[in-house]
């Protein structure tokens, strides 16, 4: 809950999964706030990366979990009075920043400026969820379409085993 990486994102990511499910308004609302005042602006940079999985050995693949972590709390927390999608830091950070900042490196891994991860940085990216679902919160048929070309069921146990959604069209449909 207090780290400075994915691993905090990843616990409100399972606790506001957990009040969702049994309906903890009061877990709902700490996760919301936490996301709003402590994990955006303590891990995203002004242009939308993360630094501290930049500075890992594996920032390709961190970022991308990272990512995926945070556009699920959008997903899961966001209502009509507090949009998370739309909610933005007052330097501009926000989750859609993050969006456009990583969206030009899972369409040409070719052209991604960090170091390569440490190992299996030839088997990313893969379907995680969040392109679609900014991509469909957004109206953004790019990232749709992105989402549906990336393999969506990776063999590589490594890599499965950073997809905290491996079957997201169940979390879109009502």
């Amino acid at each position: 809950m207090n780290e400075r990486n994915n691993h905090s994102v990843c616990w409100f990511v399972q606790a506001a999964s957990f009040g969702v499910f049994t309906e903890n308004q009061s877990m709902m609302e700490l996760c919301r706030e936490s996301y709003k005042h402590t994990l955006l602006p303590e891990q995203m940079a002004e242009d939308g990366s993360f630094p501290h999985e930049l500075c890992r050995t594996k920032p390709y693949s961190y970022s991308n979990f990272v990512l995926d972590n945070m556009v699920t709390l959008c997903h899961i927390l966001s209502t009509p009075a507090d949009n998370l999608w739309e909610y933005t830091l007052p330097d501009g950070r926000s989750i859609r920043k993050g969006m456009e900042f990583l969206f030009p490196y899972l369409t040409d891994k070719d052209s991604w400026p960090y170091q390569q991860d440490i190992e299996h940085y030839e088997d990313w990216p893969v379907g995680m969820s969040y392109p679609l679902f900014a991509g469909l919160a957004w109206g953004k048929e790019e990232y749709v379409n992105l989402w549906r070309h990336l393999e969506q069921s990776p063999t590589n146990e490594e890599v499965r085993r950073n997809m905290a959604i491996r079957q997201p069209l169940l979390w879109v449909i009502d």
